[in-house]
């Protein structure tokens, strides 16, 4: 049966000006938490109270999204120490239909849900805020200044509930709205700049990380990708952008039911502040993430994962879902960029092919030729004076062109090789490091080899000492100022050894130590292949060196 209008009573027809005029107030906000603190400054005036709040459920119902008052006395939230939670009085009224009135709130068990140090209430009146049905919140005032609640107040109160209602049900639809707008306009972004012909490959993972902390306004983003067959040893962050990206870069995620549950498709929401298990690197960090698989045709190419700070607010229901989709639609894209770069790449080896080709059939042949006539010319050119020069002259000649057959079947090999074959050297991939530091520093490091660095390093000791070196030149843009950065890769001994230079102001001070925590991860990386790490004074203790090295 539908609610029965309220009464015009004298005592709520001398009100009703006041009370239409600060509805229509209400009505003008758009910011939610604004317009909760207008409701309850609001009813306390209109009904003389001491105290008003309102209590506002989340999306899904589980638990307080807001909880606003007025009336309490500076430092009572303090005193206080945290906000009710749906117990006690307050959950009687969020499960009602009805109004709750009390004479005494001391006296009735319910008000248990205070918490200590929440100032003593006499009488109490309150109504739950409810729209076609659903449950929004609850709205009370208690200690009416003189006498009890009337009936008017009861009824002014029903009126504001059912306005507070439509106004939390407008906000969030326009937050709604708002949220989804982003998230579609990342996607777009997202897209756009996979699918450029500008776009690095390499590049790809970190875009997406990018993005997906924009839309998602999180501290933090990264994909991962598993670690062995099937992630059976975890999960590997391998593109990371945050407010402080130190010591994420690298990071293994053990095996988890968590881990496990996203590698199946499914998306996973958790705070690794809470978890018993979680890696402290996230545990101290992190509150609210959301893991999502990137999956693409059943195949799941990686995880992306976006987590905002310790104690922030969750992720909603609609988050999650444009959440799902951002990670769907960019699947897709990464697909169809891999898909773009595997056919230019095929088209690149089909032209390096045709050129190695002709080197091999055209001009290594004319030179064959060429030889051969300078052999014969030498063999005739025995006798006269200018014999022994010419013949000299001529062998010279010779040694040049086996000299150029040689390169150019060199060149051919090169051209031969498989793109992982030509472009995962370790050489290749510190340069890259080297070029890509260019725009945060605002000038390219100086970088040298001794060694043979791409045969004698291998896989795992490459990969970390690229890490380092993106480490300690993210260090040295933070918070060296410098204005010279020497990197040496050094394979001729029985470590490899990686040196960073720069002319900048020097190694911490005691009273910055934090600066040292990158120094931290660098000895981890060191250490767990049996190596070492250190920081220390540059040349003429001027600037500062760091060292990284590993055995070979």
């Amino acid at each position: 049966m539908a609610a029965q209008p309220p009464q015009l009573t004298p005592e709520l027809a001398q009100r009703m000006p006041r009370l239409l005029q600060a509805m229509e107030a209400i009505g003008g906000d758009v910011e939610l938490h604004t317009m909760l603190d207008r409701i309850a400054r609001t009813a306390a005036e209109l009904a003389d109270a001491r105290y008003a709040a309102l209590a506002v459920l989340n999306e899904d119902g589980s638990e307080l999204a807001e909880f606003v008052t007025y009336g309490l006395p500076p430092g009572a939230h303090q005193d206080i120490g945290q906000d009710p939670g749906t117990e006690g009085l307050i959950r009687t009224l969020l499960e009602s239909s009805g109004p709750l009135v009390l004479d005494d709130v001391a006296a009735d068990p319910r008000a248990a849900g205070f918490p200590p140090g929440h100032p003593p209430m006499r009488t109490l009146v309150g109504v739950p805020i409810r729209v076609h049905g659903a449950g929004f919140g609850a709205l009370y005032l208690a200690d009416k200044k003189e006498g009890p609640f009337t009936e008017a107040d009861l009824q002014m109160l029903r009126i504001l509930a059912t306005e507070t209602g439509i106004a939390i049900g407008n906000a969030r639809l326009y937050e709604a709205a708002r949220q989804q707008a982003r998230w579609m306009d990342g996607s777009l972004e997202l897209s756009m700049s996979l699918l450029s012909e500008d776009e690095d490959p390499d590049h790809a993972l970190t875009v997406v990380a990018e993005q997906a902390r924009r839309v998602a306004r999180a501290s933090a983003a990264g994909v991962l990708e598993p670690v062995g067959p099937g992630g059976e040893n975890g999960l590997r962050v391998v593109a990371v952008s945050a407010d402080d990206p130190s010591g994420l870069l690298g990071l293994q995620l053990p095996p988890s039911q968590a881990v496990r549950t996203v590698l199946r498709g499914e998306p996973v929401l958790l705070d690794p502040s809470r978890e018993p298990g979680a890696a402290p690197e996230m545990a101290e960090r992190f509150g609210p993430c959301l893991i999502l698989p990137l999956a693409s045709e059943h195949t799941t190419l990686g995880v992306l994962a976006v987590g905002r700070p310790r104690g922030a607010a969750g992720y909603s229901v609609p988050e999650r879902a444009l959440a799902t989709q951002f990670a769907q639609q960019a699947a897709l894209a990464l697909v169809l960029a891999r898909a773009r770069a595997d056919r230019e790449q095929l088209a690149v080896l089909k032209d390096r092919d045709r050129i190695a080709r002709d080197l091999h059939d055209l001009v290594i042949q004319r030179l064959f030729a060429v030889g051969m006539i300078l052999e014969s010319a030498r063999r005739t050119v025995r006798d006269g004076p200018e014999a022994e020069r010419l013949d000299e002259r001529i062998g010279t000649a010779t040694r040049e062109l086996e000299a150029t057959i040689q390169e150019i079947r060199t060149t051919i090999f090169a051209l031969r090789q498989q793109p992982e074959e030509a472009h995962a050297g370790l050489r290749t991939r510190v340069l890259r490091e080297a070029g890509a530091a260019e725009q945060t520093l605002g000038f390219r490091p100086s970088v040298a080899f001794s060694g043979p660095v791409d045969t004698r390093v291998d896989e795992e000791t490459a990969r970390h000492l690229v890490a380092a070196l993106r480490e300690a030149l993210s260090n040295a843009a933070r918070h060296a100022r410098a204005s010279r950065i020497d990197v040496r890769v050094d394979a001729t001994g029985e470590q490899v050894r990686l040196t960073v230079t720069d002319d900048g102001v020097g190694p911490p001070a005691p009273h910055e130590r934090g600066r040292e925590s990158g120094l931290r991860n660098l000895r981890h990386r060191a250490e767990g292949l049996g190596g070492s790490a250190s920081l220390e004074p540059g040349p003429g203790g001027t600037g500062t060196t760091v060292t990284w090295q590993a055995p070979l």
